[in-house]
Parts: structure tokens; C-alpha cells; sequence
């Protein structure tokens, strides 16, 4: 229902701006020019994130070591991208992702909301008198030559074409608001009083919001300014209404990643700008005062053009002096009003199987915009697969009857181990429905849609994480069918069939109680795997010492072959439970970070840490 409304109001829009088109030639060049301009700004970022490949996230992960870094980054980083919302929100994946501290994206956030100006002195020094379109021709056709010549060389034809379709658009605005513009005359609402500067503020917001760029929007304020539909209080208050409407993307996408880090950040930036533009609004008289002052002095006074982009710059100026002496306390006060979640020690909280359908368990770490780097991908990858890990040894202790907190003893209870299932237990096939499916089906579809540029140890990193997802869902898998048998001869009355069963129970404890604390371990490289090959020694032993003595059991008439059936069958799906366990510590032995990522955002209550390296 959801969809079809979507879709109804998609067509009606499209219908709106078709009869619109019709009626208005100047209104069609208006928006063409637009698209144009927005068109080019997605292939210049597009073509930069291709050619740098994973230098732009490796420059950021070096860039916050001082708040001067930070800052230069920022700036430097929205003015190659031109657009300060990319690098806001790149900057949140990236420290969502635990990649940098809050205090270096602070930082980061200044340096791109001063680099955002850039863009606007480019525009308004080229001037509304002069045509870009020649220079955009040959740009054309290079940036299509350049697609045939190699994937580095297209990656530079595509900025080479970003470049172009921006000129183009740029000139195309100024045509569509020359016509348009005649019966569009702004000026007759003077922005004197505070409602008129609230309300041209509010209409620079409600463009950045549609449009997804304040610089578009100050793209648009510019050829207003030049075609005489606005006077230049307007466009500071829309100026204004801009700074404000980039953020709110900001705190949006922060607000849904769900990570308290990235909720800080976007915290941070919409403070930032509402200070800012709040300021600019109590000063905006002797702010224009000052700007017309500096125009006059460097004789620039009846360039309009310039003093907006003069005032924009001013504005981001002050804030960035306001907050500069006050990073540390402001990232301390962050962390005091979003404080970290409590990490559940149980994640599963179904206290018995019912008739009704809890919600099924879905990703939590694995936001789109981590798409954007493959580093920050990378991270959240890993923490996924931790989450993962812990929901598959929860849903494992329930298929063997047993309570969750039985993972963290070395020796389990052994009342508990002899005990029979409660009545109403925990169905593993239900959990795996419930916790497993989901998860999964979200780590294969955010794994999926990664469309970057990935070097040899990335792929290797990637087809490891898959690797180690799979084994996850397979050991649970094995742990559904193990449930059946055992709890149909853990519920009958002393035997040996039952001894075996609740043998078979208390070694599979025991190999999961040590390949949790394995994970965990902070042992040399050499130690860790000695360790391993110790649990691979015991579980063969096991696995002889079990079968030598069901054989012996069928000789002397205590089990018959039906029994002794079932048992080998369930004991190879315990050895498989060890084994998928075991390989998804071993899948990144071998790799560069391989010790790096057995820390990563390690916690006290992580039940498995999952070993897959996190390339560099």
C-alpha cells in the first residue's frame, strides 16, 4: 500500500512538472539547467571517489591526528567534491565505523562548512556576463574519450564530464532565469524586519532540502541576484537558510545509522549551523554593514555576486572562531547527552515458544552511507558478523537446552547438564527464523551493493566475511538438527543412550565455552594458533574416545542400532558445530590486521569475537 502511494504521488509530480513545462518555456530552461548542474556535481564526485579508490579514506583516517588536519581536510576535501554534505557524511561513516575520534570529526565538520564557500566565489567570480558553455564543449568530448582508455582514465573522463555538464548548467540557470525571471519579481518583498529575513531563510532551507545542495540553492540565489528578482538582504537570509538545510541531511542520515558515534557527530554539525546562522541572524545588520564595507574598500561595491559569496564565507568564518576553542568540551557534552547503549548480555529474550511472531532480528550496524567508503564498509562488516556471531552461540546454547550464561564457565553446571529441556523451550528452527535468516539476509544484500573499487586485500577481506556469514548460519543449521534427538533422549529415564546424550552436551559446552574465550584472547600470533591446534587435538580425541564407546555399547546389548545411529549422526553434527566455529577464527589467519581486528571494538559482554582481517 505504502509502495503504490509512493508511486501515485511520483506520477502525480511528474504530471505537475510536465503541464508546468508546457506553460512555461523559461520555467523548462530553469529546471533543465538545474538538472544539468546537479547532473555534474554526481559526476564529479562519482569520477574523484574512483580515481582516488581508497586514498580518500586512508587521507581522512591520517587527517585528524591534530584539529588543524581535520580542518584542512575538510576544506580541502569539500572543495575537490564540492559538496560539503558528502564530506559530512563520509566523515560520519567513518567514525561510526570507530575509524576516527569525535574531536577529529568535529574538526572535520568546521573545515568542510568553510570549504563549502569555495564553490560559491568560483560562481560569483566568474560572473553572470560570462558564458562557460565554450569551454564546455571540448570538456565534452574529452570526458567521453576518456571512457574508452581504461578504468583510471574513465574515472577522469567522468570528472572531466562533471566539470562540463556543471558549466552548462551554470549557464543554463542564467537563461531560464532571465526569461522566467521577467514575471518573477522577488524584490517587492523587502527582507527588512526579522519575518522577512525568517522568511527567505526559510525558503533557502526548503531548497537545500529538495534540492539535496546548498550550492545549488546559492547557485540559483546568484542568477537571481544577477537577473534583479532578488536584492541582496534576501540573499544573505537565504544564504543563511542553506547553511542550516545542510545539516539537516547530516543529522537525518546520523540519526538512522543508529550508532550513538554518528548520532554525535550529526549532533555536532547541527549545532553548529543553527549557533551559526542564529548569530548571523542577531548580527545579519552589521554583517551586511561589514560586507558592503570590505566590497567598497577593495572597490568591488555594486558586485552583488561577490558580496553574497563574501558573506557566506563571513558567516562560516564566525562560526568556526566561535566553536575552534571550544572542540574538546563540546565533544566531552556530546558524550554526556548520547551516552553509549548498554551492550545486552543476552540478546535473544524470548522466555518460552508462543504462538505469536516477535519481530525478526535485522542488521545493526550495517547503514547505506558506509557504502560510500569501503573502509568504513569494511568496519561495519565486522561488527555485523560479531553481532551475527553472538545471536548463532546464543541460538546454539538453546538448541542444546542450556542457559546463554553457561558459555562464560569453564566447567558448566552440571545439575543443568544432566537436567532434562524445560517444557517450554526455545525451538532452534523458530530462533533461526527469528535471528538468524534476517541478519544474514542483510550482511549477503549490504556485501552485495558495495560498487567501489576493491584492492587485492579487500577482495580477500570480502570473500572472507562471507566465508566466515556462512559458517555462522551452518553451525546453526547443524545445531537444529542436533536439538531434535536431544531433547527426545535427554526427557527419558537414565540410560545409556541418555549418558552418551548428556556427554555429547557437556563436550560441546566445553568447545564453545573455549573457542569464545580463544576470541577473546590477547595471545602472541604463535601461541593463539598452538591454542587452536590443542582444540583441534581434543575434539578428534573426543570424537574417537565417542565412537569407540558407542561401538562398545552395541556389543555389550546396551544400545541397539537405531540408537547408536542417531548418535553418530548427531555427533558429527557437534563436530561440524566445532568446526564452522573454528574456521571462522581461522579465515583471516594470514592477513595483514589479522591481531588488529581480534581488538576492534571489543567489549566485555562479546561472546565470539570472529577473527576476519580488516585489510589496511
Amino acid at each position: 500500500m505504502k509502495d503504490y502511494a509512493r508511486l501515485l504521488l511520483l506520477v502525480l509530480a511528474a504530471a505537475g512538472l510536465i503541464a508546468s513545462f508546457w506553460f512555461s518555456s523559461g520555467w523548462l530552461e530553469l529546471c533543465a539547467g538545474l538538472a544539468l548542474f546537479l547532473f555534474g556535481m554526481q559526476c564529479l564526485e562519482e569520477g574523484l571517489r574512483q580515481l582516488a579508490g581508497g586514498k580518500l579514506e586512508q587521507l581522512l583516517a591520517r587527517s585528524t591526528a591534530t584539529s588543524f588536519k581535520g580542518l584542512m581536510f575538510g576544506i580541502c576535501g569539500t572543495l575537490l567534491l564540492q559538496s560539503s554534505t558528502l564530506v559530512s557524511l563520509l566523515t560520519i561513516a567513518f567514525i561510526s565505523a570507530g575509524l576516527i575520534q569525535l574531536a577529529g570529526g568535529i574538526a572535520i565538520l568546521f573545515g568542510a562548512n568553510l570549504g563549502a564557500t569555495s564553490g560559491i566565489w568560483l560562481l560569483a567570480l566568474a560572473g553572470q556576463n560570462l558564458s562557460l558553455s565554450p569551454l564546455a564543449l571540448p570538456l565534452l568530448v574529452f570526458g567521453v574519450l576518456g571512457g574508452f582508455l581504461g578504468e583510471k582514465s574513465k574515472a577522469a573522463g567522468r570528472i572531466v564530464l562533471g566539470i562540463a555538464f556543471i558549466f552548462l548548467g551554470i549557464d543554463q540557470i542564467k537563461e531560464g532565469f532571465a526569461s522566467f525571471g521577467d514575471g518573477l519579481d522577488l524584490t517587492a518583498y523587502q527582507a527588512d524586519g526579522l519575518a522577512g529575513s525568517l522568511l527567505f531563510a526559510l525558503v533557502g532551507l526548503l531548497l537545500t532540502l529538495v534540492l539535496q545542495s546548498s550550492h545549488a540553492t546559492l547557485m540559483l540565489t546568484l542568477a537571481a541576484l544577477a537577473g534583479g528578482q532578488l536584492d541582496l538582504a534576501q540573499g544573505f537570509a537565504i544564504a543563511i537558510g542553506s547553511n542550516v538545510g545542510s545539516s539537516v541531511t547530516t543529522a537525518f542520515v546520523g540519526s538512522l545509522g543508529g550508532n550513538r558515534s554518528g548520532q554525535r557527530l550529526a549532533l555536532a554539525h547541527v549545532l553548529f549551523n543553527l549557533v551559526t546562522c542564529s548569530l548571523a541572524f542577531v548580527l545579519l545588520a552589521p554583517l551586511s554593514w561589514l560586507v558592503g564595507l570590505i566590497a567598497e574598500r577593495t572597490g568591488l561595491g555594486t558586485n552583488e555576486l561577490i558580496q553574497l559569496a563574501m558573506f557566506h564565507s563571513l558567516i562560516n568564518a564566525m562560526g568556526v572562531l566561535l566553536f575552534w576553542p571550544l572542540q574538546g568540551r563540546l565533544a566531552q557534552q556530546l558524550v554526556r547527552w548520547l551516552p553509549e547503549r548498554a551492550e545486552p548480555q543476552v540478546l535473544i529474550t524470548e522466555l518460552a515458544a508462543g504462538p505469536e511472531e516477535p519481530q525478526r532480528t535485522r542488521a545493526r550496524y550495517l547503514n547505506d552511507r558506509a557504502l560510500d567508503s569501503v573502509d568504513a564498509a569494511s568496519s561495519a562488516v565486522v561488527r555485523e558478523l560479531r553481532h551475527l556471531g553472538r545471536l548463532s552461540l546464543e541460538v546454539i546454547c538453546h538448541a542444546l537446552y542450556l542457559p546463554v550464561d553457561q558459555l562464560a564457565r569453564v566447567q558448566g553446571d552440571e545439575s543443568l547438564l544432566q537436567g532434562r529441556p524445560e517444557r517450554h523451550h526455545l525451538d532452534a528452527e523458530a530462533l533461526y527464523q527469528r535471528h538468524i535468516k534476517g541478519v544474514y539476509a542483510d550482511l549477503l544484500s549490504f556485501m552485495g551493493r558495495l560498487d567501489l573499487p576493491l584492492d587485492e586485500a579487500h577482495q580477500q577481506f570480502w570473500v572472507s566475511s562471507q566465508l566466515a556469514a556462512l559458517q555462522l548460519v551452518d553451525a546453526v543449521k547443524d545445531a537444529k538438527h542436533l536439538q531434535k534427538n536431544l531433547g527426545r533422549f535427554l526427557d527419558q529415564e537414565h540410560s545409556p543412550v541418555r549418558e552418551a546424550y548428556v556427554d555429547l552436551r557437556r563436550h560441546l559446552l566445553v568447545m564453545l565455552h573455549e573457542l569464545r574465550e580463544l576470541g577473546r584472547s590477547e595471545l602472541p600470533e604463535e601461541a593463539w594458533s598452538q591454542r587452536l591446534r590443542w582444540l583441534d587435538d581434543q575434539a578428534a580425541a573426543f570424537d574417537g574416545r565417542f565412537r569407540a564407546r558407542l561401538f562398545n555399547a552395541v556389543r555389550l546389548g546396551e544400545m541397539d542400532g537405531l540408537q547408536t545411529s542417531s548418535l553418530m549422526n548427531d555427533l558429527g553434527y557437534a563436530s561440524r558445530i566445532f568446526q564452522s566455529l573454528r574456521n571462522v577464527l581461522m579465515l583471516g589467519e594470514g592477513q595483514a590486521l589479522f591481531r588488529e581486528l581480534r581488538r576492534l571494538g571489543r567489549d566485555d559482554e562479546t561472546l565470539i569475537v570472529l577473527d576476519v582481517g580488516r585489510p589496511s
